[in-house]
């Protein structure tokens, strides 16, 4: 991978997480906090989407296969490190969110990222020779 593109996948990442925290923070009461069945289709399409997005930029950015794992890392970090910083204090930065959502956004963050992360590690095994794989 181009040093570029690492560059770019970092800053993405920084610029996606920005962006959807600053979107939770308004619209997750009325997705985690209004009934169950809201709460699981979000649940469900929130990560679908964000890796969807995710995948698009690194096939964009024609990241090698074999690299995919490193490029979706290098745009999650950015988001895992900040998420850990809203989490911890939950009520500065999503005021509008009461204290017991922030097991189930926790939950729902875990989920995008696990996701897309997954989804990046099942390219890049499928990419290794197979002399690697055993």
């Amino acid at each position: 991978m181009k040093t570029m593109d690492s560059i770019f996948l970092f800053v993405f990442g920084l610029v996606l997480w920005t962006i959807g925290t600053i979107y939770y923070a308004y619209a997750a009461p009325a997705m985690l906090e209004t009934g169950a069945l809201r709460f699981w289709i979000s649940f469900s399409t929130a990560p679908v989407l964000s890796a969807g997005i995710c995948i698009a930029v690194v096939r964009r950015r024609r990241i090698p296969a074999s690299q995919w794992a490193s490029a979706m890392l290098l745009i999650a970090l950015p988001g895992m490190v900040g998420e850990a910083v809203v989490l911890t204090h939950l009520s500065t930065f999503m005021p509008r969110l009461q204290a017991a959502t922030g097991g189930p956004y926790g939950a729902f963050l875990f989920a995008a990222y696990a996701l897309a992360l997954g989804a990046a590690e099942v390219v890049t095994l499928r990419a290794q020779p197979e002399s690697l794989l055993h």
